[in-house]
């Protein structure tokens, strides 16, 4: 096993698997990226919100990568073991027009800057916010052939903002091409579910990922190992994350992974592992903002049923 380091510049805003490796790695190497905040460095503290407004867009979630995974190819699994993520004392939310899941609502552009001290901000007063830094976008290149914008996220992870990511926590995802070219950014020193205002706390971060290839294993979609956190203490679970136009699509995908899930690992009759999600899983929007698609995440606490190891 070997470590990295990776800086943030060059980063890209698509997804397009020709796009350079900007490393190579194996199986077990550890990576220590620097991250972007999602403007790709534009926003700085104290801006004021006439020269926001000016911002290149065409640089947003500015990702750091991509990252070329040694003997990964498709039908394989990639464990992304989120060792550490630690923000760098500063971060900014915004309103833009246009966007966000109230819209018609809030139609003026805002822009807020937020002190981090540590584990929490005591910027937006009276309000004490916990501090648990993410990354939004971790995903492989997509299989299809062309350049694609990173907001719509999919089969292949990307910009699916599920908070839970956090250190501690662990990212399964199918390859889709030879190499995996992995790449992540748009760090969060916090979001809620939905990121319904279209930002957490955005912020350039320093993240520590461990990457494990599994040979030939079947995922359908983006599985997350949620790990215990200072904030939700309980919070082991397993989770599935799925993305569609339709967030009851989603959520019905979402459920029945799970359901495959309880049956492939646990042993569970197809209608017991049913009736199971439907007594003790959890069910929720992840993001709502990332038009086209809707973001949902269904968990089981690891409490719940016999520790196992999945790959």
């Amino acid at each position: 096993m070997a470590e990295y380091s990776l800086r943030a510049v060059p980063t890209h805003s698509i997804w397009d698997n020709q796009l350079s490796p900007r490393l190579v790695v194996s199986s077990g190497d550890v990576v220590h990226l620097e991250c972007a905040d999602s403007s790709g460095g534009q926003v700085k503290p104290g801006m004021a919100m006439a020269e926001f407004l000016n911002i290149d867009r065409s640089l947003i979630h500015a990702l750091t990568g991509p990252i070329y995974v040694e003997s990964s190819e498709p039908g394989d699994v990639l464990e992304v073991q989120v060792l550490e993520v630690e923000h760098m004392g500063w971060g900014w939310s915004s309103v833009i027009s246009g966007l966000g899941f109230l819209d018609q609502r809030f139609t003026d552009p805002y822009l807020f800057h937020w002190k981090l001290d540590g584990e929490v901000s005591h910027s937006l007063s009276p309000a004490v916010v916990p501090l648990r830094p993410f990354c939004g976008v971790m995903g492989v290149a997509r299989a299809e052939a062309g350049k694609f914008r990173t907001r719509p996220p999919g089969e292949f992870g990307g910009n699916m903002d599920v908070r839970e990511l956090c250190a501690g926590s662990t990212l399964y995802l199918p390859v889709q091409v030879v190499g995996a070219l992995f790449s992540a950014g748009d760090a969060h020193a916090a979001q809620g579910d939905g990121e319904v205002c279209i930002n957490g706390i955005e912020c350039p971060a320093t993240v520590t990922l461990r990457f494990v290839l599994h040979r030939q294993q079947k995922l359908a979609g983006p599985m997350v190992e949620v790990g215990h956190n200072s904030i939700e203490p309980s919070s082991a679970a397993w989770q599935i994350v799925e993305s569609a136009e339709d967030a009851l699509k989603a959520a019905r995908a979402a459920t029945s992974r799970m359901v495959d899930l309880l049956i492939q690992n646990w042993d569970f009759k197809p209608v017991d592992a049913y009736l199971l999600c439907s007594v003790a899983m959890n069910l929720k929007l992840s993001q709502v903002v990332n038009r086209p698609m809707i973001t949902v995440s269904a968990s089981i606490a690891k409490s719940i049923v016999p520790t196992r190891r999945l790959f």
